[in-house]
């Protein structure tokens, strides 16, 4: 996690604004995103990438947790995501692509 953090730090070095966001809460956050949430798997997966987000929250640039945050909702809200590996028409069965 250290080198990661460094890595987003030396990407993105901290700019001086002192605009914030609005506070919001950890439950706010996860309830928004299952509302988002494209289908009922990626709704169920939310609970658990918020928790490891916040558990590891403390330790990172409030930036890089926003940008983390952002992941888990463009994960949530894509209708392919989790690809369902066992469909018989998933890319992973296809080894011509």
């Amino acid at each position: 996690m250290r080198q990661d953090i460094m890595s987003f730090r030396n990407t993105w070095p901290a700019l001086n604004s002192a605009e914030i966001l609005p506070p919001i809460t950890w439950s706010e956050l996860e309830r928004q995103l299952m509302s988002l949430s494209a289908t009922p798997d990626g709704a169920a997966m939310v609970h658990d990438l918020v928790a490891a987000t916040r558990k590891q929250a403390s330790f990172k640039p409030s930036e890089l947790v926003m940008r983390e945050i952002l992941c888990i909702a463009s994960a949530v809200m894509d209708e392919t995501f989790p690809l369902d590996s066992s469909s018989p028409d998933s890319e992973a069965d296809d080894l011509t692509i």
